[in-house]
């Protein structure tokens, strides 16, 4: 597993710039992203659940973009609301949503992602690249 941001926190949630995102999310096999504002309640309600998510799941690469320092990785994914998770698998974005998520949907979300058929995914996205292109 390669990680190329820095640990924030005791639990292995890393906080990712604009500079080691990319690397980050395609060096890994499954990446969730919070992005989070320290000014937004509902991030700071969220922080707890992808905290004991972290600890659950140390197969799985949790991170954080503050994108009151990160404007410029914000706007280049057009983060729009915060809290917004985005799930990535093999470097490709699987999920993403706005919004805080309880505990359980969180799991829900990490068990589909690591459930995911990447062969199948990656048709499927080629198909909608070959028909936009038509």
């Amino acid at each position: 597993m390669t990680i190329n941001a820095k640990p924030i926190n005791a639990t292995n949630i890393n906080n990712l710039t604009y500079d080691d995102f990319e690397p980050t999310v395609t060096d890994n096999p499954i990446v969730l992203v919070d992005f989070w504002a320290s000014w937004c309640g509902p991030c700071r309600a969220f922080a707890p659940v992808f905290e004991r998510s972290a600890a659950a799941h140390p197969d799985v690469v949790h991170a954080k973009v503050d994108t009151q320092a990160e404007r410029d990785l914000a706007a280049t994914l057009d983060i729009r609301s915060i809290p917004t998770v985005m799930a990535f698998r093999d470097g490709v974005l699987v999920y993403s949503q706005a919004g805080a998520m309880p505990a359980a949907a969180l799991e829900d979300l990490i068990s589909r992602v690591k459930a995911l058929d990447m062969a199948q995914v990656r048709a499927k996205i080629a198909a909608r690249k070959g028909s936009a292109s038509a």
